[in-house]
Parts: C-alpha cells; sequence; structure tokens
C-alpha cells in the first residue's frame, strides 16, 4: 500500500539469471539511499517510458548490458521511512555487451539458497522469495 504523503518513486528492476542458474545481485552505493543494501539492477520510469522500456534503457546505462525482457513479476509496493516504491521487477536475458558495475558498489552472482542471508533492500526481497517458490 503507497502512502500518499510520501515521495513516490516507480522502479523497474531485472531479474538476471545465468546459465548455471545463480541470479545477478548489485549493492547500492553506500552515498545513496539505502547505501550498503542490495538489489536487483534497475532504476526509475521516466514520464513516458513503460516499465520494459525504462529497464533496458537502465541495464545499458548501469551495467553496459543490452537486454530483452522476458516477462514480468509481480509488481511490489513498498512504503520505506522516506519515500514509497512501486517495484516493477522482470525477468531479463543479456543480449550483448561486458557487464560492469558502473552505478553499484559491487554486483554478484547468488544462488536462490543464498538470498536470504543477504541484507536485500526491503522491497526487493519479494522478488526473489517469488522466484524461490516457482
Amino acid at each position: 500500500m503507497i502512502t500518499p504523503s510520501r515521495p513516490f518513486v516507480a522502479v523497474a528492476c531485472a531479474v538476471i539469471q545465468g546459465a548455471d542458474g545463480r541470479i545477478l545481485a548489485a549493492q547500492r552505493p553506500f552515498n545513496k539511499s539505502l547505501g550498503g543494501k542490495w538489489e536487483f539492477p534497475g532504476g526509475k520510469i521516466e514520464t513516458g517510458e513503460t516499465p520494459a522500456d525504462a529497464l533496458v534503457r537502465e541495464l545499458e546505462e548501469e551495467l553496459g548490458i543490452h537486454t530483452q525482457v522476458d516477462r514480468a513479476l509481480s509488481v511490489v509496493h513498498y512504503d520505506y521511512e522516506a519515500f514509497s516504491i512501486e517495484l516493477h521487477p522482470f525477468v531479463v536475458t543479456i543480449l550483448a555487451g561486458e557487464m560492469i558495475a558502473k552505478e553499484h558498489e559491487e554486483i554478484r552472482w547468488i544462488t536462490l539458497e543464498e538470498a536470504p542471508a543477504i541484507d536485500w533492500a526491503e522491497a526487493d526481497i519479494p522478488i526473489w522469495q517469488e522466484l524461490a517458490r516457482r
């Protein structure tokens, strides 16, 4: 449930799965909101963009990869103390490019079994939980 009194942000994020089944997790910059927390890579949806289009753009900007959006997962609504977020997660495939963490402290491949031990941004937790249930 989104609380109207907080600033609102709409974000698209990617579940990128490697050939070995591991998923990509990205650590937020320490000097930004939710610094040091782990998340699925992505970014804000700009006016006039679809969530899928925003995600393709953001992955190119942040990781240097060209991707294809395969399918949507459940949208997550979460109220942080300072803002409310609507998170649009998608399963994506990498088409080209060499992945470089341009805007994250670190990126790493993890198994779904390792996910509970990571310090995730709270809005991202339902995403890996949905994947684990499948």
